[in-house]
């Protein structure tokens, strides 16, 4: 016995055990801590070398393009909290935008944005349906659908973009602001809310974390699982569609194929955040700080000239590096 100790020892004094590394990566994973001190210093560093950061015009326009990836990631990270995840939702903004805007050239505003909606609502009904009741794999499903809505946008504006928006449309979503602040961040801010109520405060929610935490364990507790899946896509099907209403505003047009990489960034900031891949954990918290991460890094490198191919390159990074963090989170609950 004593010599099965001894060697143990001298290891456990002198800090050199072979786990230590990972044990330290560990916990500098946790994305509460780490997260808003990285925010404070990217804001730092951005005041430095750019003094304009922090005026107020770019703060405005800051929270302007962080509107779309904070409403798409929203509905990614309900997909992600149930243990799945949905591929599809920039190709789904992009076939809601188009329907809304070709039935506002006919109707009116009001219809139009009811259609951009209930496209939205359709296209993710349709997937969750495959899902959950055809017993199919998300990655699978939602990677054809982002090929049969992406190909619907396409032939319903021609391949081109459709610029016949209704300039009060442009101006009153796109361009007003209520008590000083963009009525798209009011929209996003609502859908935030609206998201951290559902799943904290709601039957619905908890379900939701139950299946991604162990979805045959769910099921022989009672809970629904298929209707519940089937929900979930559907809840990011409207976070595609609210986010056309409001990107289609604020471009003043529809675009066949709009913020193709916004799907990916969404993956990027929810799991960034601190929303377990695996599923079963996260809040709308993280999936803010996550999405507020990206959009500071593009609005820096924005105002002091970065190429959009490095740009594009920064991304990459940022999902590599959300992935490994993950994965010592998930070792550190382990």
């Amino acid at each position: 016995m004593s010599q099965v100790l001894t060697p143990a020892m001298p290891e456990a004094k002198t800090g050199t055990s072979p786990g230590w590394p990972l044990r330290s990566l560990r916990r500098l994973a946790h994305a509460d801590a780490m997260l808003p001190i990285f925010i404070a210093l990217i804001a730092i560093a951005a005041g430095l070398i750019q003094p304009r950061f922090w005026s107020v015009d770019n703060l405005l326009n800051l929270a302007r393009q962080m509107v779309p990836l904070m409403i798409i990631s929203v509905g990614q990270a309900f997909a992600i909290i149930r243990g799945g995840l949905d591929l599809s939702m920039a190709a789904v903004m992009s076939l809601a935008g188009v329907a809304g805007v070709l039935v506002m050239q006919k109707l009116g505003i009001a219809p139009g944005i009811a259609v951009m909606l209930a496209t939205g609502v359709a296209m993710g009904a349709i997937s969750g349906f495959i899902i959950a009741y055809l017993r199919t794999t998300s990655l699978v499903v939602t990677l054809g659908m982002l090929s049969v809505a992406q190909g619907l946008a396409l032939i319903a504006a021609g391949g081109v973009p459709i610029y016949d928006v209704p300039p009060s449309y442009v101006q009153s979503v796109g361009f007003d602001a209520i008590a000083g602040v963009p009525v798209t961040v009011w929209i996003a801010a609502a859908v935030v809310g609206a998201g951290a109520f559902v799943l904290r405060r709601t039957v619905f929610g908890r379900y939701v974390y139950a299946i991604g935490s162990n979805a045959s364990a769910a099921a022989k507790s009672g809970v629904d699982v298929r209707l519940c899946t089937l929900l979930v896509y559907v809840v990011s099907g409207l976070c595609s569609a609210v986010g056309a209403v409001v990107l289609t505003a604020w471009v003043g047009s529809a675009q066949p194929i709009s913020a193709p990489n916004i799907t990916l960034e969404s993956l990027a900031a929810v799991v960034l955040g601190g929303v377990a891949l695996t599923g079963g954990s996260g809040g709308m918290r993280q999936v803010f700080l996550g999405a507020l991460v990206l959009s500071m890094l593009s609005n820096v490198m924005n105002m002091i000239g970065v190429s959009a191919y490095f740009q594009t390159l920064v991304v990459g990074i940022v999902i590599i590096l959300a992935v490994v963090m993950d994965r010592f989170r998930r070792k550190d609950r382990a």
